[in-house]
């Protein structure tokens, strides 16, 4: 007869739990936090086992009244982890279609604006020849006002020079973040995030791992060049595109940018 009683609700509610589970594991495996997710699962099933299969009153409301501090404390200790997996739902491709989908008018395609790309191409080319280390986040529709307010604020054109200069190896600036938004360098020497992910090449350094954790965060591009190698890579929704050349990093920057 229970049998009979499971329905199609039952395995929605089933997949919808076993994919919110999936989610937060890959999360806290990230953000090294993955010993804390096995410890809640035990407490779970355990409070669980108390409250509905021993049914044990006393021991069950206990268990209840630390369920319910305990998810407000989880929010206060995990809120970065919180933001990010919102974000990442919210950012994804399908979600944005059917955003576009419902938002009134057509919206035209935006002109890519070469002003802004070529100086950015220029620079990291010839930082590349001199092996000069360099970061640069550019904004996109997440807005990046935290990261700036780590750095200086420079508020100027995006110009060749100017970026040689800010990454030059004396300046004073040149081991932070430069970010780039609304088509003016707005801010360097920011500090970014760093992603935890394991599975980063170990010959990657910071910067690297500074790049994938603002792309992991946010829908901004980050440029690398390596200090080592001179090698220039870009970090894109959480991934890396590695050993470009110049005419690569161009035509990346002018797909995601247009």
């Amino acid at each position: 007869m229970l049998f009979f009683e499971f329905g199609i609700k039952d395995v929605v509610d089933i997949f919808a739990v076993a994919l919110m589970l999936y989610y937060i594991y890959r999360l806290m495996k990230e953000s090294r936090s993955l010993n804390v997710f096995i410890g809640l699962m035990i407490f779970v099933v355990v409070w669980l086992f108390v409250s509905q299969v021993l049914e044990m009153r006393l021991l069950g409301s206990i268990l209840d009244k630390l369920v319910s501090v305990g998810m407000i404390a989880l929010i206060v200790l995990f809120q970065d982890e919180i933001r990010k997996f919102l974000y990442t739902l919210g950012g994804h491709e399908r979600m944005k279609r059917l955003t576009r989908f419902f938002s009134s008018g057509k919206h035209p395609e935006k002109e890519v604006d070469k002003s802004v790309i070529m100086p950015i191409v220029m620079a990291c080319l010839s930082m590349s020849k001199g092996k000069v280390g360099a970061l640069i986040v550019i904004g996109r529709s997440a807005p990046l006002d935290d990261i700036m307010d780590t750095g200086e604020k420079i508020d100027a054109k995006v110009n060749q020079r100017l970026i040689e200069n800010i990454f030059f190896k004396n300046s004073p600036l040149h081991d932070g973040a430069m970010v780039i938004a609304s088509k003016r360098i707005q801010a360097a020497g920011c500090i970014l995030p760093v992603s935890h992910n394991l599975n980063i090449p170990k010959a990657l350094g910071l910067r690297h791992r500074a790049a994938l954790g603002i792309s992991q965060e946010s829908d901004a591009i980050a440029v690398i060049v390596s200090e080592e190698t001179g090698s220039i890579s870009v970090a894109i929704r959480g991934e890396f595109q590695l050993r470009l050349t110049p005419e690569k990093l161009e035509s990346i920057l002018t797909n995601e940018m247009g």
